[in-house]
């Protein structure tokens, strides 16, 4: 009876989460069928209207409290509504990415993309080596590999997927189809990333995420968990690390940034310092978030330390 029981319950939740994923993808549909600019504008000021009536704004805005002590109230507010604008967008720019992605490396005219360190680009792949690009969930992240993909450099992307099995696998057929592999995270993606840097490939990983049994590191001045994966596999492999992020311009317009290659810290002995590699990877990324806080996902349980599940 019991087992019975519990087959109804995981019938019923697979149910729902079915249902879940037909709505978006209706939603999503219908914003097929008006010009990009339009749907993306749309999706801005509905997420904008809806975002503040969810119990996620509360953690939202006592994330921007702890994080920008001297703001006012209104202040804040302002960030967690365009926050919220630019998660809509995010949604929005999926239907539309293949419209969106304009650059051409060998076009001198601009477009909705512009590449910053372009240089880079060009020496990662025509001088192979083991690599790190890492990012953070700024701006439109997913168009970061699209960039790689379109110099003819192959990178491997550690990705969350959804929990909702259903969206998961449609963004998985959507992404693989423009970003080169993916790896999606779990226990043993990181043994793919290894095989992959110790056969003188690149990959890609976003840093930003809570990891439940990560390295007690300092996010704004708080205590996070980082994931030490990336710090590990540079000891192991002594690859090149490299910081890129995308910025969000408007007129619905991004920019591509891949920064020079990083010096990781070292202990006494030359051997990779994992704890201050991860504390490094945080100090990047809010450098970045506090250029552009409105473009950060301000939502996530980025600072608890008590859970060990994913927020």
């Amino acid at each position: 009876m019991k087992m019975f029981l519990t087959r109804i319950v995981l019938a019923l939740r697979r149910f729902q989460q079915w249902l879940v994923a037909q709505a978006v993808f209706g939603i999503l549909n219908i914003l097929k069928l008006f010009p990009a600019d339009s749907a993306i504008g749309f999706a801005d000021r509905a997420a904008r209207w809806i975002g503040p009536k969810l119990a996620r704004h509360r953690l939202m805005l006592t994330n921007l409290r702890n994080a920008y002590p001297e703001k006012t109230e209104a202040e804040l507010q302002q960030i967690a509504l365009a926050s919220w604008g630019h998660m809509g967008r995010l949604a929005a720019e999926y239907v539309f990415l293949d419209q969106l992605f304009d650059f051409d490396p060998a076009s001198p005219e601009p477009g909705r993309i512009e590449v910053s360190g372009i240089p880079i680009f060009l020496d990662l792949r025509d001088n192979p080596r083991p690599f790190i690009v890492f990012t953070a969930h700024t701006g439109n992240f997913e168009l970061l590999p699209v960039a790689g993909n379109s110099f003819g450099l192959e990178v491997m992307v550690l990705f969350r997927p959804p929990n909702n099995p259903y969206i998961a696998d449609k963004v998985f057929a959507f992404r693989s189809a423009r970003m080169g592999q993916l790896v999606p995270s779990h226990a043993g993606s990181s043994f793919a990333l290894a095989r992959r840097l110790e056969a003188g490939g690149g990959v890609g990983v976003l840093v930003d995420q809570k990891f439940g049994r990560g390295l007690t590191t300092r996010f704004f001045n708080r205590p996070v968990r980082t994931n030490p994966l990336l710090a590990k596999l540079v000891r192991q492999f002594d690859t090149e690390v490299y910081p890129a992020r995308c910025i969000r311009l408007p007129d619905n317009r991004f920019r591509l940034e891949i920064e020079p290659r990083i010096e990781v810290p070292r202990d006494e002995k030359g051997a990779v310092d994992v704890q201050a590699t991860a504390q490094m990877l945080n100090d990047k990324v809010e450098s970045w978030v506090r250029e552009y806080p409105e473009q950060w996902l301000w939502y996530h349980d980025r600072w608890s330390i008590k859970k060990t599940l994913r927020d």
